[in-house]
């Protein structure tokens, strides 16, 4: 296995343990679910939403064969995202998509285990909401995916130079 396979297979299970380990501080020693809101600045506070559908709430699982259906569908594009991981040689593409798979297992043991993905984290300015309540793996994702389209859009070119690359 290479260095890169092994960064981004390291950022997938750094950010899976560190996505689960804090839903288990706000959902057990914290207990969101009874408190409901922490307060921690104006503008930021921990407060629990069961998410029952996928990235901004779309696909609503409103039945058991729903959910199972989200966590099939998630599974697979995380296998996807796990392939092109290992297929990937640029190591920032391989990290941001460490970012994504790490963010997307988190995601399914969620649904798995509860049947619904703990969110928590609140960014708020008044009440405009910039983003909708979110958890440790949603920024992962969403961190991965942009540096992935920034790479895209910005600095791909025909031939990658060599200090990106490892074979």
């Amino acid at each position: 296995m290479t260095a890169t396979r092994r960064l981004g297979l390291f950022i997938a299970v750094a950010i899976f343990a560190v996505d689960q380990l804090v839903k288990w501080i706000m959902t057990g020693p914290l207990d969101l679910l009874t408190v409901g809101t922490v307060e921690l600045l104006p503008i930021f506070r921990f407060h629990f939403v069961p998410n029952y559908g996928v990235s901004m709430g779309f696909l609503t699982a409103g039945s058991e064969t729903m959910r199972w259906a989200l966590v099939a569908m998630t599974a697979a594009i995380g296998t996807g995202v796990l392939v092109w991981l290992w297929r990937e040689r640029n190591r920032v593409d391989v990290a941001a998509l460490g970012l994504v798979l790490g963010g997307a297992a988190g995601n399914i043991l969620d649904r798995v285990r509860f049947g619904y993905v703990v969110d928590f984290l609140d960014l708020h300015f008044g009440e405009f909401r910039p983003f909708l309540v979110f958890n440790v793996a949603d920024a992962a994702i969403t961190i991965g995916v942009l540096i992935l389209l920034g790479r895209a859009l910005l600095t791909r070119s025909g031939s990658e130079s060599a200090e990106n690359v490892n074979a």
